[in-house]
């Protein structure tokens, strides 16, 4: 019989994003192993908040 296997967890974040430097800031927070799960509106229209996830070690 194998061992269980472990319980996989996650940690979360949500950024807000500014549309002319969207790409750099997903960039960076790929870097940092961070997956974008959604995007959607903001406070205002301009706005755009991210929700990313990553397995918490």
């Amino acid at each position: 019989m194998s061992a269980p296997t472990p319980r996989r967890t996650w940690e979360y974040a949500t950024v807000p994003l500014i549309s002319h430097v969207t790409k750099q800031i997903l960039d960076t927070w790929g870097e940092g192993g961070w997956e974008l799960v959604s995007v959607i509106p903001g406070p205002n229209p301009e706005q755009l908040v991210a929700y990313l996830k990553r397995e918490r070690v």
